[in-house]
């Protein structure tokens, strides 16, 4: 998988998409000025994911080691996608996902706060097969790491 940190058109809060013909990789990175605690919190208490981040319509289930989670996007608000814990390795990585792909989170601390950044890679032996109907997920990564810095620096800020 592509290292989003390496690659400069991910920085920002810019999405970057590359793509083969069996899979699709999205990336995105955000400097976020907060304790990378009140990022975790954010990331890992799924009822109150769909609060702050515009991205997400609902969320269900346990966002532990082992955990499972029931999600509605509003890329596609009429599925729900179930998903797995698969690593869970507090303030520093998370990743779910499914028998498609997986999603990545990573929170490497830094004299600022958190470098946050969100890489998801789908794909498998049928991609080519119905990639075309998957929507791009550049603009959704941008809302979402843009929600999340938003709602951490409100919170860093209240806690001065």
């Amino acid at each position: 998988m592509n290292n989003a940190r390496t690659n400069p058109k991910s920085q920002a809060g810019k999405a970057f998409t590359s793509k083969t013909l069996f899979s699709r990789e999205t990336s995105v990175s955000v400097n976020i000025e907060a304790d990378p605690s009140i990022v975790w919190a954010l990331l890992t208490h799924a009822s109150d994911v769909p609060r702050w981040n515009s991205t997400v319509v609902s969320m269900k289930g346990e966002i532990k080691e082992g955990g499972a989670i029931e999600l509605k996007s509003t890329l596609d608000e009429k599925r729900v996608f179930k998903l797995k814990v698969k690593e869970f390795v507090p303030e520093k990585r998370l990743v779910w996902g499914d028998s498609m792909g997986s999603r990545v989170y990573t929170l490497d601390k830094n004299a600022g706060g958190v470098l946050f950044t969100m890489s998801e890679k789908i794909g498998g032996p049928l991609f080519p097969l119905f990639a075309k109907m998957i929507p791009s997920f550049d603009e959704s990564f941008e809302k979402f790491s843009a929600d999340l810095k938003k709602e951490a620096e409100t919170i860093q800020g209240s806690k001065k």
